[in-house]
């Protein structure tokens, strides 16, 4: 691989233009006014063809093959594990970083795993592909590192309050459609979800492993010990979907080796990068879905003393997982480069 050249602009290519997340993933780029010299996008060839605008500027998406990453500098990956495994190896070998948002690489020893606001200098220890996390670490990540860099942390116990989005935009019209039917007084449709979301909570994100934890709620244990280069933490998780469009919830209890203040974490928290802190209980001020989602800030609240154990803090955080928890980590890990 050949080493990234600082451009006044670059060549990016987007593999799964198309997506959902693909699509913030152009908005996020316009939002953020990345130096882009020329943009490809990359689909299935059942989405080849289709017309996208960026920037005012409307771009045809083409056919994703291993021969489309030559001139490229910084390939965008959000087409699912199998694509990237088998097309990331080809950007690379045509000089491109790889910045992938899907779980392949995360657990590649030789693949950094990357939050800006938590280990940005991991990026430059890669050999071609940068991953991005899972989501509900990203948002849970970006909350701890200002704690874990005051005192260790030595364990974490989060739930997790995960909207409809994250299973993808088909997942959220199932919610509207099943609010659309229950109104109507018909049969709810179910298909996305392994029940009836509307009205309803699910502990179930993602398939079942043998020790009881789904794969989402092992990916928070092992992604976090990965970013913070540290295997003694460890993450106990309940990831649970909820009727709720846009935004991760979670609600987070930690042990560390010196105790924290509720009043300094607040401090912690607001001066940490990509954090900010709504904590005003008395006039039931804290982060909620419905008003996080949309932007890229993670947002902290209901800070307290854990009254179960000694030397434990609880706090409640929120982000929007399609822009901090996706498209909007993988960007700014690409700005890492070009800045």
């Amino acid at each position: 691989m050949s080493e990234f050249q600082k451009k006044a602009a670059y060549n990016v290519a987007l593999v799964g233009a198309t997506g959902a997340v693909g699509e913030t993933f152009l908005n996020i780029l316009a939002e953020r006014n990345f130096p882009i010299a020329e943009l490809k996008l990359l689909a299935s060839k059942r989405s080849a063809g289709k017309e996208l605008t960026y920037d005012g500027k409307t771009y045809k998406v083409e056919e994703l093959t291993h021969d489309s990453f030559e001139g490229v500098d910084i390939a965008l990956f959000s087409a699912g594990g199998g694509r990237s495994l088998e097309y990331a190896p080809s950007a690379v070998k045509a000089g491109a970083i790889v910045i992938d948002n899907s779980s392949a690489f995360r657990m590649d020893p030789t693949v950094p795993l990357v939050v800006p606001e938590v280990n940005p200098e991991d990026a430059f220890k890669h050999n071609g592909i940068i991953a991005n996390p899972n989501c509900t670490t990203i948002i849970m990540l970006v909350a701890l590192k200002p704690l874990y860099d005051y005192s260790k942390i030595k364990n974490v116990v989060v739930s997790s309050y995960q909207s409809t989005s994250g299973a993808g935009a088909l997942a959220m019209e199932e919610l509207e459609n099943q609010a659309r039917q229950w109104v109507n007084g018909e049969k709810l449709v179910v298909d996305k979800f392994a029940h009836q979301i509307l009205f309803n909570v699910i502990p179930h994100v993602d398939s079942f492993t043998d020790n009881g934890y789904t794969k989402e709620e092992m990916k928070m244990f092992n992604e976090t010990q990965k970013m913070l280069h540290d295997t003694d933490i460890k993450v106990s998780a309940t990831c649970v979907r909820v009727p709720t469009l846009s935004a991760h919830s979670e609600s987070v209890t930690i042990e560390t080796v010196d105790p924290i203040s509720p009043d300094k974490a607040r401090e912690l928290f607001a001066a940490a990068p990509g954090l900010e802190v709504i904590d005003d209980t008395a006039n039931a001020k804290y982060p909620m879905p419905l008003e996080v989602a949309g932007g890229d800030t993670c947002y902290v609240g209901r800070v307290r003393t854990d009254i179960a154990r000694d030397n434990s803090l609880t706090f409640w955080v929120v982000g929007d997982q399609l822009r901090k928890g996706a498209a909007t980590n993988a960007v700014q890990i690409a700005e890492l480069f070009v800045k």
